[in-house]
C-alpha cells in the first residue's frame, strides 16, 4: 500500500484538519484510503475513523519497535495510506514523525500555516527539507500543503515561490467551521465533535490528489512475520467501551479478538459486567462520567470478580475506575470500584506526558519479572496511594503513579497510568494469565 506522511512545522499548525481534508479528497477522487497516526494518540484517530470509515493505524517506534510499526502499517487496507504526524516533523526524542517516515521510507508532505505568509511559506518548507541533512533520520520532504491559505493571488504566490523539488499539493482554506473544539487531553473525540461534512468537502476541494498520489510510495522495508493470528474462541474478555473508556488502539482490539472472545460493555451507561474470564478497562474520561459509573452496577461487579481472582487490567482511566474514589475538578467525590488502594483526584494541569519505559519488579499481569515495557502516559489526575500499596513496575522513563513506580496491584488486578500497545506483548501476557486461571 502506497503512503505518505503529513507532517507539521509545529503543534497546532492544523495537521489534523489537513489530514481529514486529505482523507476526504482521496475518497472523493474514488480512492480507498487508510488513515494512520504517528505517535501514541487516541483522539486524532477517532476523527480519521469517522471520515475514512475504518480504524486508523497507530505508528510509533517506541511503543511497537520498527518491526512492529511496519507490521501495523501492513495490516492496513486501501489504495493509499495517509499518516498524520505528531508535533513538528523533527520533534520528539523517543518517537517522532521523522522517525516514522524514515522507518517506512515514506515521503513527507509538510503542512505549513500560510495564514500570514506567502513567500515565507516556501522559505519555511525549504528550511525543513534542508534540515533533513542534519537530522538523525533519513527524511524526504517532497511537498507542501498550505494550511489556512486563500485562493487567487495568495495561492499563486505560494505555489510560485516553492522550489522545483517541493511539490505544491494544494491548500486548506481558512474557515471557522474547520475548527475542532478541545478540552483536557486534547481535541474532543470524533464521535463527539465531528467536522461538518460540507465544510470538510470544501476543505478537500482545493487539494491536489493527483500530486499527492504521485508522491506516495510503497514502504521499502518488509515487516517481519511477527505473531500469527490464532483462534478467536478462547476466554471471554470483557472490554469497557463507552464514552468513559475510549482509548484503545485498533491493534489491541485485533490481538484480543485473535486470542479471545471480546465482550464489550458500557459501564457509564448502566451496563453490568458480563460473564467473563478477564476484564480490560482502557483509558478515557472516567472523570467526566464519575457519577454515572458510581451509580451503575459494573464497578461493584468488577470488585467482586477481582476479589475472586479474575484478572483485571486497567490503563489510566481504568486505573482511576479501579481506585477507591475519584474526585472531579469541581471537587465532587465519587465511589469507584475500590479494588486498588488509592484515591484519585483530577487536577487543572496535566500531571504527566511522555513516552514511558517500565521494568517489572516481579511477575506481573502484563510482564515477567525484570522485563521492560514501553508505553505512553498523558493524564490530568493524580493518585494518592496507601502506605502498604504494592507496585508492579519501577519507572525507568516517565512519571508513573508516584514518580518512581507504576502499576498498582491487588489480587490479580493491575492498574497503570501507562498505556501499552499490543506489539509490546503486554496483552499476550495478560491473556496467558487469564488462560491459567
Amino acid at each position: 500500500m502506497r503512503g505518505l506522511v503529513l507532517a507539521g512545522t509545529a503543534s497546532g499548525v492544523g495537521k489534523t484538519v489537513a489530514a481529514l481534508a486529505t482523507l476526504r479528497a482521496f475518497e472523493n477522487a474514488g480512492r480507498t484510503v487508510q488513515p494512520a497516526k504517528a505517535g501514541p494518540d487516541f483522539i486524532d484517530p477517532s476523527h480519521h475513523a469517522r471520515v475514512a470509515g475504518r480504524p486508523s493505524r497507530t505508528l510509533d517506534p517506541w511503543l511497537q519497535g520498527e518491526d512492529g510499526l511496519r507490521r501495523n502499517y501492513a495490516r492496513g487496507e486501501g489504495d493509499v495510506c495517509v499518516v498524520e504526524g505528531m508535533m513538528g516533523l523533527y520533534d520528539g526524542d523517543a518517537a517522532s514523525t521523522a522517525g516514522v517516515a524514515a522507518a517506512l521510507d515514506l515521503p513527507v508532505v509538510l503542512v505549513v500555516d500560510a495564514s500570514a505568509g506567502m513567500e515565507s511559506v516556501a522559505a519555511t518548507a525549504l528550511g525543513f527539507a534542508r534540515y533533513a541533512d542534519r537530522a538523525s533520520h533519513d527524511v524526504d520532504v517532497a511537498g507542501v500543503i498550505a494550511q489556512r491559505a486563500h485562493g487567487g493571488r495568495h495561492k499563486e504566490g505560494i505555489r510560485e515561490a516553492l522550489p522545483d523539488e517541493l511539490a505544491y499539493c494544494g491548500r486548506v482554506p481558512p474557515r471557522e467551521d474547520l475548527e475542532i473544539p478541545d478540552r483536557h487531553l486534547g481535541l474532543r473525540m470524533g464521535e463527539e465533535a465531528p467536522l461538518d461534512d460540507d465544510a470538510l468537502d470544501a476543505a478537500a476541494e482545493p487539494l491536489r490528489t493527483d500530486r499527492l498520489l504521485d508522491l506516495a510510495r510503497e514502504p521499502t522495508a518488509e515487516p517481519s512475520a511477527g505473531n500469527s493470528p490464532e483462534s478467536g474462541e478462547g476466554p471471554r474478555i470483557a472490554v469497557a467501551d463507552d464514552a468513559a473508556f475510549r482509548f484503545v488502539y485498533p491493534a489491541t482490539r485485533e490481538r484480543l479478538s485473535e486470542r479471545a472472545t471480546v465482550v464489550p460493555f458500557a459501564p457509564a451507561t448502566g451496563d453490568d459486567l458480563p460473564p467473563c474470564d478477564g476484564v480490560y478497562l482502557p483509558g478515557g474520561y472516567p472523570e467526566l462520567h464519575a457519577e454515572a459509573l458510581a451509580e451503575g452496577p459494573a464497578l461493584g461487579s468488577i470488585a467482586t470478580v477481582a476479589s475472586e481472582g479474575t484478572p483485571v487490567l486497567g490503563e489510566c482511566g481504568g486505573l482511576m475506575a479501579l481506585a477507591e474514589t475519584l474526585s472531579t475538578v469541581d471537587g465532587d467525590t465519587h465511589e469507584m470500584a475500590g479494588v486498588l488502594p488509592a484515591t484519585v483526584e483530577r487536577r487543572e494541569r496535566y500531571q504527566a506526558l511522555d513516552h514511558v519505559e517500565l521494568r517489572a519488579r516481579r511477575d506481573a499481569l502484563t510482564a515477567s519479572g525484570g522485563e521492560r515495557l514501553r508505553g505512553h502516559e498523558f493524564h490530568y489526575s493524580a493518585a494518592d496511594v496507601a502506605s502498604d500499596a504494592r507496585f508492579a513496575f519501577d519507572v525507568e522513563r516517565g512519571t508513573g503513579i508516584d514518580g518512581n513506580r507504576d502499576g498498582l496491584t491487588e489480587y490479580r488486578t493491575l492498574g497503570t497510568y501507562c498505556h501499552v500497545h499490543a506489539a509490546s506483548g503486554a496483552f499476550d501476557a495478560f491473556l496467558d494469565e487469564v488462560e491459567q486461571r
